[in-house]
């Protein structure tokens, strides 16, 4: 199999791809890097390929793949004014 193929990835995840591609290619990045970015993303909650072998069981992750600031935001160092 030649690298770079999606042949070892489900249906759901090559929806997926195309899903966060098209998010990617409506904020201005070009076709290939969009495409690039959104299998790295779908690596990354899915753990890789098709559910076979030693990778069988894992679930995929249901975490944001943009997590924002910190949670309860930014604390200040000073002491409050009275």
């Amino acid at each position: 199999m030649a690298e770079g193929s999606k042949k070892k990835y489900t249906g759901k995840q090559k929806r997926k791809a195309e899903k966060i591609a098209r998010g990617y290619k409506k904020r201005g990045v070009s076709k290939k890097e969009a495409s690039r970015r959104a299998w790295a993303t779908v690596n990354k909650s899915d753990k890789g390929g098709k559910k076979s072998g030693s990778g069988r069981g894992k679930k995929s992750s249901k975490a944001s793949s943009r997590k924002g600031g910190k949670k309860g935001g930014k604390k200040s160092g000073g002491k409050k004014k009275r």
